[in-house]
């Protein structure tokens, strides 16, 4: 008897061992994602002093990864529904890791542009990837938490980039830049290879098994069902108002601060981080409290839309951020922008997760992924368009107005979040 219980403990004590592994592989991997994006807009400065690239070419360069990322994000999650998080998160980072490297031999803006679709293609499949591995691998009541840290890898990223790229740059220049950040993520696939053999899979309880909708539980991954579900409707709508305001922050506000504050890549370099840290704690708190009012109450609805009701009122100072004269206010802006985007996208993920369970979530984050890649890629070309002809406000006012927006229709189109094995996966 001593025995078995001792064998019980040990069971228990590795596999929470290996899915906080997991997890925080998953971090590193959304880390590299948004490293991997961030190179290009913090190098672009130095870039363009050794290629002729406009404006107006910049835009269609990051069009490029727009319009691959658009169709990788569903197709991604297809096959990651399909053939599991190990294989699915391999190919994925393998593939933009080889993409990031071929940028270091670009000589022109289709050179740039060609590689960042391939870029695209690989970083379409990360995010519902980390879903699908939290589902896989984490117990339900952990779910929000484990999502948090997950996706708050894209600002460890983020904060990593600008300093990272800034010293780098200066040491090896921007082709060898490429090349260093490219290899960071064979060191990842040959970790994650590790980490996520088969003998390791732990073996979730029912309760631990999210349940899906009706509809969806009995067609998993037929797609034109998908698409007639209401709820997928809604994810995807708001993916695709929401989704601009973010890259317009990724890409953007690096030369918003130098041409618009007159600040030195030096001083980019040395603030920009501060914003994606507060995305990052956004991403991790958002998660944690959300498990924490789902463990008190037992209300899944309650505990997703309080957060992201916060998340929402935070956006609204935004507004303002055209009409301030001082870069530090705007960095405080951001930053507080960045921690309730944070908020928000950990527990839209996680209510999508809750609402469709294992068999279809990748998908759902797929499609709703690529209606906001869609959105962007047809609002990047028009961003350099309108800041060299106008001016930065008109993004500002829709970055400021749209998330109370899509707050509003979340409550009006999905009235409860609810989960067959709420009881149990309260515990």
């Amino acid at each position: 008897m001593p025995e078995n219980i001792f064998f019980i403990e040990k069971m228990i004590r590795k596999t929470a061992y290996t899915y906080w592994i997991i997890t925080g592989l998953l971090l590193l991997a959304t880390s590299l994602s948004f490293l991997d994006r961030q190179v290009l807009s913090v190098s672009i400065l130095k870039i363009k002093e050794d290629l002729d690239i406009s404006d107006v070419g910049y835009g269609f360069i990051n069009a490029g990864f727009l319009v691959s990322y658009a169709v990788m994000f569903t197709m991604g999650g297809l096959l990651i529904d399909r053939y599991g998080s190990r294989l699915g998160l391999a190919f994925s980072v393998g593939f933009w890791s080889f993409a990031t490297i071929l940028h270091s031999i670009s000589n022109s803006v289709f050179h740039f542009g060609l590689f960042r679709f391939l870029l695209g293609v690989g970083e379409g499949g990360c995010f519902p990837g980390a879903i699908k591995a939290v589902l896989e691998w984490v117990p339900k009541n952990k779910h929000a938490l484990a999502n948090g840290i997950a996706i708050g890898g894209s600002a460890l990223g983020a904060v990593i980039a600008p300093p990272l790229c800034v010293y780098l740059l200066g040491n090896v220049g921007w082709r060898a830049l490429f090349l260093i950040t490219g290899g960071f993520g064979f060191i990842w696939l040959a970790l994650w290879l590790f980490f996520t053999r088969r003998s390791e899979q732990p073996i979730l309880s029912p309760a631990d098994e999210p349940a899906a909708t009706g509809e969806i539980a009995e067609k998993k991954n037929n797609l034109p069902a998908l698409l007639r579900n209401k709820e997928v409707k809604v994810f995807v709508v708001i993916r695709f108002l929401l989704d601009p305001i973010f890259y317009f922050y990724m890409f953007w506000i690096p030369k918003y601060l130098n041409e618009s504050h007159s600040l030195s890549l030096e001083t980019i370099g040395g603030i920009l981080w501060i914003p994606f840290l507060a995305l990052g704690f956004g991403n991790v708190l958002g998660g944690w409290l959300s498990d924490f009012v789902f463990r008190k109450t037992a209300d899944l609805n309650l505990a997703r839309k309080l957060v992201m009701c916060i998340a929402a009122l935070l956006t609204i100072p935004v507004l303002s951020v055209g009409f301030i004269h001082s870069y530090t206010v705007v960095i405080v802006l951001m930053a507080i922008a960045f921690f309730a985007h944070g908020l928000w996208i950990t527990n839209y993920i996680t209510s999508i997760s809750d609402l469709f369970g294992k068999q279809t979530t990748s998908t759902v984050v797929g499609l709703s992924g690529s209606a906001g890649a869609i959105s962007s890629l047809v609002l990047n070309p028009l961003i350099g368009y309108i800041v060299s002809n106008y001016s930065y406000n008109p993004m500002w006012w829709y970055a400021g107005a749209m998330y109370p927006v899509a707050f509003i229709i979340f409550l009006r189109f999905i009235p409860r979040i609810e989960s067959k094995n709420l009881i149990h996966s309260a515990v």
